[in-house]
């Protein structure tokens, strides 16, 4: 029997990168997944990839900076598939980098919105739902959020917050029989870290200086953080809430 067998899932920011990654290792252990995305272009090319594969999945058109968009992704998500188990918190951006003097009030407070708000809404939405089927949230944060980044105080600032809602969030369903966890990871190649080395002076160079923070000697790919998702989703993880996973390839160890 796979893994997630007659469950839902909304996964937001799902059209590319570790959402993409998580929606397909989902579906492929027999998960229902709302493919919660901004973009509809490679929102729609996850479900068909997913459908492809002989799985279920319903594109929602959502940009998690706007509240109502996440409530409607989850709404109709319970109302295709007639429940929800899982919630992924994962739609969210890395801003170039940029000095304390570079970043402004209102680049803090949208990252803030489109980071965390989006965090704290989604889980919002959803709890009322995963009452019902003891489900579970996974948040995703990063290891930045616990060790810093240089020229990223605002980045930093919102994953850290994801973190602090983890714990708290995690104590407050425990008795009702929702998990909530946080799942941190180093450096992934995703499109998004590829932006991010495009804004650095020497694009190759910042992505050989990523791989090599880990002492594996590589970034994950975003279906081994879809992977980490999954054992936090299953009944594997079912004496697991308010954690934060560290997927870093052991960046941490040296940082």
């Amino acid at each position: 029997m796979a893994r997630l067998d007659g469950k839902v899932a909304v996964i937001t920011g799902s059209g590319r990168g570790i959402g993409r990654g998580c929606a397909l290792v989902f579906a492929r252990e027999g998960c229902k997944v709302v493919v919660a995305t901004r973009t509809e272009g490679p929102g729609m090319k996850t479900v068909k990839d997913i459908e492809d594969e002989g799985g279920h999945a319903a594109f929602v058109q959502t940009d998690v900076s706007a509240p109502a968009q996440i409530a409607k992704a989850i709404k109709i998500g319970v109302e295709r598939y007639g429940r929800l188990d899982v919630l992924v918190n994962n739609a969210g951006w890395h801003p170039p980098s940029m000095t304390i003097d570079e970043t402004s009030l209102n680049d803090l407070e949208s990252l803030l919105r489109l980071n965390l708000t989006s965090t704290f809404m989604g889980c919002k939405y959803a709890v009322k739902h995963l009452r019902k089927t003891r489900g579970c949230i996974i948040n995703m944060a990063s290891m930045v959020g616990i060790l810093g980044q240089n020229n990223a105080v605002s980045y930093c600032a919102t994953k850290a917050g994801q973190i602090g809602l983890t714990k708290a969030l995690a104590m407050e369903l425990a008795p009702v029989g929702v998990r909530v966890n946080a799942v941190l990871p180093a450096g992934v190649d995703t499109p998004l870290m590829h932006e991010w080395a495009s804004s650095m002076p020497d694009t190759e160079a910042s992505l050989q200086l990523v791989d090599a923070i880990h002492p594996i000697g590589r970034m994950a790919t975003a279906e081994e953080i879809g992977r980490a998702c999954l054992f936090l989703a299953s009944e594997d993880a079912a004496f697991v809430t308010g954690h934060s996973l560290q997927v870093d390839g052991g960046a941490s160890l040296d940082y």
